[in-house]
């Protein structure tokens, strides 16, 4: 996608020692890019947020994985290292596994290692791709009743952006193939607290990629809702149950319920590697990442003298509790958006969409 112009991905191989990534803690003030060339730094910005995003964290896993072969580090020892850092996303042991029985099945491992990772990254693009044109089309037919000069208004939550995955994104997906063809869209960017991942990051895409937005605080979105201002919602995940439980930032159930008090379609977009085919009862099943406190306690931001630094925000003395993900009930979810197409939220339309993943 578009930086200044430039078309990036998220994250590439740089040459055979050393893989690079877009380290996202810095955006939206400085755009840096960082080399990974061991298995512990592959485990410490998929942990410390470098790298963030259901599917890059699968691409990034993916290529962890590959710099254990090159460095001879023991697989089943890199697979635990990267495996630890981020416990909801299914992505991330999805793409060490895979690598896993790709190279162990291999006489050539490095190449093996090398041409899965490469894999995993382009499928995750593609993936998103198709999942936009499936999702373009409520775009359209939400368009076809709006009034002339009238924007498609949609509201996200977090950033499932290209930022989140390879490229294309899962919930801006539909934005931009929409935004490309010529449709009038604007997006309500939630801020997304503790981190702010939506005002970092879902509107730095945006304004990169030139299209309309306004960042609200993460509270608004409910009374955007009430006064008619949401055509739609569309969120990203980190994993979904087979039963369509989905787990995403927290806050996303409080939006699925305002939206489902006011009638307004909820959507959430995500590539097949983000389905949990073991779980079956999200709220129950799901593993919720707990972070540090610091992270609701402090915020990042440029200062006067242009540097970013942070600031404290709650008496010092002040404990904070910052659970990552909360789930959001299949039954308050319009519909799936995946590469195959849309589905309802439930097991029977999802196997439907996934035979392959019956197990009766």
């Amino acid at each position: 996608m578009n930086v200044n112009d430039t078309n990036y991905r998220t994250i590439w191989l740089k040459d055979e020692e050393t893989v690079q990534i877009i380290d996202q803690r810095w955006l939206p003030h400085d755009f840096i890019i960082e080399d990974l060339s061991t298995v512990e730094e592959t485990a410490s910005a998929i942990k410390d947020m470098h790298v963030r995003g259901a599917g890059l964290i699968g691409a990034t896993a993916g290529w962890g994985m590959y710099l254990a072969v090159k460095t001879g580090v023991d697989l089943s020892e890199a697979a635990q290292k990267l495996c630890a850092t981020r416990p909801t996303a299914v992505n991330l042991k999805w793409a060490v596994d895979r690598q896993i029985e790709a190279i162990e099945n291999s006489t050539d491992q490095l190449k093996t290692a090398k041409e899965t990772a490469e894999t995993i990254a382009n499928e995750d693009a593609e993936f998103c791709e198709k999942l936009g044109e499936h999702g373009l089309s409520i775009i359209e037919e939400i368009a076809k009743n709006k009034k002339d000069g009238e924007p498609v208004n949609i509201l996200t939550h977090c950033n499932a952006g290209w930022l989140a995955f390879v490229d294309w994104g899962s919930a801006t997906a539909p934005i931009y193939k929409a935004f490309n063809k010529g449709i009038k869209v604007h997006v309500w960017v939630d801020e997304t607290r503790p981190r702010n991942q939506g005002a970092r990051l879902t509107a730095w895409e945006l304004l990169n990629h030139g299209v309309p937005h306004t960042v609200i605080p993460d509270n608004v979105g409910g009374h955007l809702m009430q006064h008619g201002l949401v055509d739609m919602c569309i969120v990203g995940t980190d994993r979904t149950s087979y039963t369509g439980d989905v787990a995403n930032k927290i806050g996303t159930y409080l939006k699925a319920l305002a939206a489902k008090d006011n009638s307004v379609p909820f959507y959430v977009a995500l590539p097949s590697s983000s389905f949990d085919w073991t779980i079956e009862d999200g709220i129950k099943e799901i593993p919720i990442e707990q972070r540090g406190e610091d992270e609701v306690k402090l915020i990042q931001g440029l200062n006067n003298e242009n540097e970013i630094s942070k600031v404290l925000l709650t008496p010092k003395e002040s404990h904070a509790t910052n659970y990552g993900f909360d789930v959001t009930p299949a039954r308050l979810i319009t519909g799936l958006i995946t590469e195959r197409g849309i589905c309802k939220a439930n097991k029977e339309s999802i196997l439907e969409m996934f035979p392959e993943n019956k197990t009766e």
